[in-house]
């Protein structure tokens, strides 16, 4: 009982965590406009890490890598706590198994972008048709741009109604099930 209950905490506060640092990193990403509710409420939530990390990890072509590497390091954290919570042992092959848990926080990690990209999209969506002039509109438009971008070009506007949420959305669950799946499974044997 205590073995879940502690799985469920773990879990939950790390995925939480490494959310809003991925969102973070996508905001600045996509040079989303900062001065929105969201953007600040993500800001405000993961400054304590973000900013001691940034005197350390410098950037790269426009991208926060210090955002990047904490979201990193927090899954790569939940793992290895939820492996020690099992009763699991890295071994006499700790390296390779440190190896292992390293890609499998990435791959994790790539899941859950794109699972906030999938969310940007339905959230979009639903707006574009309830409240097209929401004060989250131009976060959601920034976010979904690049993305929808390269299926507009291909699929025209039927009857003014845009089709390339459904591709992008299609494509994003193909990216989910057949190689982070894979690799997941692959990896997990390792450790």
């Amino acid at each position: 009982m205590l073995a879940q209950t502690l799985t469920f905490l773990v879990t939950t506060i790390g995925d939480l965590f490494a959310f809003a640092l991925m969102t973070r990193f996508l905001l600045q990403w996509v040079r989303a406009p900062a001065r929105n509710q969201l953007s600040e409420f993500v800001a405000a939530l993961t400054n304590f890490a973000v900013i001691p990390a940034r005197r350390f990890i410098p950037g790269l072509w426009g991208l926060d890598l210090a955002t990047l590497l904490l979201a990193l390091l927090t899954e790569t954290l939940k793992l290895w706590l939820l492996l020690e919570i099992k009763g699991m042992q890295l071994g006499a092959a700790a390296g390779v198994a440190l190896v292992a848990l390293f890609a499998l926080a990435a791959i994790q990690l790539a899941q859950l972008a794109v699972y906030l990209v999938m969310g940007a999209l339905i959230l979009q969506a639903i707006l574009s048709w309830v409240n097209p002039y929401s004060p989250v509109a131009p976060i959601l438009n920034s976010i979904t741009r690049p993305f929808l971008r390269p299926f507009q070009q291909i699929i025209p506007p039927i009857a003014n109604v845009d089709l390339s949420p459904l591709a992008a959305l299609l494509v994003c669950q193909l990216i989910l099930a057949v190689p982070l799946a894979w690799l997941e499974a692959n990896l997990g044997r390792l450790l």
